[in-house]
């Protein structure tokens, strides 16, 4: 019974119908030291009174889970940077570890950023600088900072810097701090690039990204330094280019082909190989997936790797968007039913169909153009129960088709029929004390405020 109670009490932390009482009740609650279920922190639009307690209560793992959720806004969540436990203010700092694709992250005001890089706990810094949350404003503000760490991060914002700070970094007496300006700055010169060239902890991605002097470039070839890195290099002379279209290295003959100055005809005569299963982030491609121009090249390109990258755009046009579709490329289809608001029904459907369990779930439930009208009379008999729960999306769906489903042989089935509102009410009931469906049914927006409260009781949430 235990695990019963923990798996509806789990539900009903995520039920959209959930009173303010109740979600009190659970935001308090210390779950024998575990904490409050997840779900009741990480809701979206906690009221100021859930907030309150959450920010009070005295188990540390409720704070820290509050403190990392991608929904709670950043106001509410900045209130936790005098929290006396250092290892709350940390993931306070880094912010949420996962957000779902589609959404961005808001971050922390700056202020209160400022504040955690001076907190007096070393790992508060260090979960701030390491975030990927942070504003590009707090980011750049941090190039005359005194800590050398934060003057080092300060140069993932070079192009946002004034000349006289990107100076100042470059001749800055932390030599973590010049290194990390140099490979921003080499970009552009040619001679920061061969100082580089003669630091081992630097010279890969020097030869990658910087500004290429002729004779160091055909010495690095010659010497065969770092040649994947150096064969995507943009500054890379024709020859070389051309040399290292044919090495021996499949590697190295895969960057060359990434090149964004190629023709078609020219990049598809180079023998690369592409894994079924390689995701492709072309930097070029990827750096330009608001670009028209960037995509439509890359999207109409015979290279794998280019259409991959370019499906990852949600700004893709409608040609564009058709084309991939058509690629007969199942990472294309993965990738553009996850990034792309208008991907073809079919697609969808195809992608539903190859990967389901939990990924397929999300995708229904969360994708704009997932189909629901017609799924029931499509589906409600198919031979895959994966097929058949999608029939309880149909807005057709009787409750005697959604209840007739809830004791399908397929489980994914089942709770996905529970935790419809469809569901008569004798079924829901029942579904509680099955192990299975009881967070599906705890999660249901038709469970009675009563039947909410008795799970809450039996798992022992004190009123």
């Amino acid at each position: 019974m235990v695990a019963f109670h923990a798996s509806a009490l789990d539900g009903v932390a995520r039920n959209p119908a959930l009173p303010t009482p109740l979600l009190l009740r659970l935001v308090a609650f210390d779950g024998g030291g575990d904490g409050p279920p997840r779900h009741a922190l990480q809701r979206v639009g906690l009221p100021e009174p859930a907030v309150a307690v959450i920010l009070a209560h005295p188990n540390p793992g409720a704070r820290i889970d509050f403190a990392r959720s991608a929904r709670a806004e950043p106001a509410q969540r900045a209130r936790l940077a005098d929290d006396p436990s250092p290892t709350v203010r940390a993931a306070l700092a880094y912010g949420p570890e996962w957000s779902a694709p589609r959404t961005t992250v808001a971050p922390l005001p700056d202020d209160v950023c400022a504040r955690l890089l001076d907190d007096p706990d070393p790992s508060v810094r260090t979960a701030l600088l390491d975030s990927p949350h942070l504003a590009p404003s707090f980011v750049a503000s941090l190039a005359t900072h005194r800590d050398p760490a934060a003057r080092r991060s300060a140069a993932r914002a070079w192009e946002k810097l004034p000349p006289d700070e990107r100076s100042a970094l470059l001749a800055d007496p932390d030599p973590e701090v010049r290194r990390a300006a140099a490979l921003r700055e080499c970009r552009g010169d040619a001679r920061v690039t061969a100082e580089l060239l003669r630091d081992p902890k630097s010279a890969a991605e020097a030869l990658r990204r910087g500004l290429l002097h002729r004779a160091d470039a055909e010495r690095c070839v010659a010497e065969r330094t770092h040649l994947a890195a150096l064969a995507e290099n943009p500054s890379l002379p024709t020859h070389l280019v051309e040399q290292l279209a044919v090495d021996p290295d499949e590697a190295v003959r895969l960057a060359v082909s990434l090149r964004p100055e190629l023709g078609e005809t020219r990049r598809m005569t180079i023998d690369f190989t592409v894994g079924a299963f390689d995701r492709g982030d072309v930097e070029w491609v990827r750096d330009g997936l608001a670009d028209p121009e960037v995509l439509r090249r890359a999207a109409t390109s015979a290279h794998p790797l280019l259409r991959r990258t370019a499906a990852q755009s949600p700004h893709l046009p409608p040609d564009l968007v058709r084309l991939l579709a058509r690629t007969e490329d199942p990472l294309v289809e993965d990738l553009l039913s996850v990034h792309h608001p208008d991907t073809p029904e079919e697609v969808l459907m195809r992608v539903y169909a190859r990967l389901g369990g939990t990924f397929s779930a999300w995708m229904a439930e969360t994708h704009p153009r997932f189909p629901r009208e017609g799924l029931a009379a499509r589906y409600a008999d198919h031979p895959d129960g994966n097929y058949r729960r999608l029939a309880v999306r149909d807005p057709a769906a009787t409750p005697a088709l959604v209840e007739r489903l809830s004791h399908d042989p397929a489980v994914w089935t089942r709770q996905a029929a529970v935790g419809d509102p469809r569901l008569p009410l004798h079924r829901l009931r029942e579904a509680l004390h099955v192990p299975e469906l009881a967070s599906s049914a705890g999660a249901n927006p038709a469970l009675p405020e009563d039947e909410m409260a008795a799970v809450l009781n039996r798992a022992g949430v004190p009123a």
